[in-house]
């Protein structure tokens, strides 16, 4: 038997220091007060624009981050803002407005973390979410409680803002009235000329607490008119697509709203493989105004959706975060503007 011969292996280097504020501080021949000051961006000191250069050379050549659980302890809160990721199936303009958001909040000095709900409701994931101490919460759609919101507080957080249709006691409210956005479809629809009217309704799970008040702002924009209103069931998959448009000639509507752009994209490819003419035969909306259905042809007419503004969203948080004793604001949000275009 052949042994193979150990080799002695080199002691590792011991780790250098951690580099500190005060090293930060004699580098930048400075105070390690005003090293604080330049890296925690407050601005009740004044600090020359040549002095924070150096400070900010001097963290970088050092690699030294400031510690972000000290500076809890110092504030007597984080700076972090959760806002737990939809557990429904979000499209590109949610997308953009939650990069917006990040910047905006970013610019107040905030960080906002993405918090995944998958299997945790309501209050379930609100003693979740209390376990991370953000110092504020934004919460998307509906579910949490008054109880929900109490936790969330208890454990520190000092704004909660819900994102939806309806408000929660104790929290700020922006409220997303999306019936709007129905009826705004139903109402040019109907202006075209159109009285046959098709809503696609998602299958996907999650959705309904947006296109059900879709579909009721469609049925409230045409109730007292001649037209009617069909419910269409489409998953968004190319044979679902293909099997509804298969069915087309036999439901005898002459337009729809496709609740939006994304679904209205992939039923119109469906219509046109199945010989159906837009909008000859059938006018078609959607909704969010994307950028793909300007470069389709026909081109695609649309609800253009005003989300909130991310700056006002970002300075009411920072409004609650430094005077959580405020009483909870509310505000309508989401405005729904007609783009027509060939497609209607």
């Amino acid at each position: 038997m052949v042994q193979i011969p150990k080799q002695s292996t080199p002691s590792s280097p011991a780790p250098s220091a951690v580099p500190t504020s005060a090293d930060v501080a004699r580098l930048a021949g400075v105070s390690r007060a005003t090293v604080s000051y330049v890296l925690n961006n407050t601005s009740a000191v004044r600090i020359s624009e040549p002095t924070r250069r150096r400070v900010h050379a001097a963290a970088k050549e050092l690699g030294y981050v400031p510690h972000a659980a000290a500076r809890s302890l110092r504030a007597g809160h984080s700076r972090t803002v959760l806002m737990p990721a939809p557990a429904v199936p979000t499209g590109p303009l949610y997308s953009q407005f939650l990069n917006d958001l990040q910047w905006a909040l970013g610019r107040l000095d905030y960080t906002v973390v993405q918090y995944g709900t998958v299997g945790l409701n309501g209050d379930e994931a609100a003693r979740a979410w209390a376990e991370l101490r953000p110092v504020a919460v934004l919460v998307p759609g509906s579910g949490l409680s008054p109880q929900g919101v109490a936790v969330l507080k208890r454990s520190g957080a000092r704004a909660v803002v819900t994102i939806g249709p309806t408000s929660v006691e104790g929290a700020h409210a922006l409220l997303m009235d999306h019936e709007e956005v129905g009826r705004a479809a139903a109402a040019h629809l109907y202006a075209r000329g159109r009285r046959r009217i098709g809503v696609v309704v998602p299958a996907e799970p999650g959705l309904d607490p947006f296109s059900a008040p879709r579909l009721a702002g469609v049925h409230r924009a045409l109730h007292g008119t001649p037209a009617t209103v069909r419910e269409l069931p489409l998953a968004y998959e190319e044979e679902s697509a293909a099997r509804l448009a298969a069915r087309w000639p036999g439901l005898g509507l002459d337009a729809v709203f496709a609740y939006n752009d994304e679904y209205a994209m992939l039923l119109m490819r469906a219509l046109q493989d199945e010989g159906v003419r837009v909008p000859e035969d059938t006018a078609l909306i959607g909704a969010d105004d994307l950028m793909l259905g300007r470069l389709l042809r026909p081109r695609l007419s649309t609800v253009h959706i005003e989300l909130p503004s991310v700056r006002d969203l970002a300075e009411l948080v920072d409004r609650a975060v430094r005077n959580p004793a405020a009483a909870p604001e509310t505000h309508k949000v989401l405005g729904a503007t007609v783009i027509h275009r060939d497609s209607s």
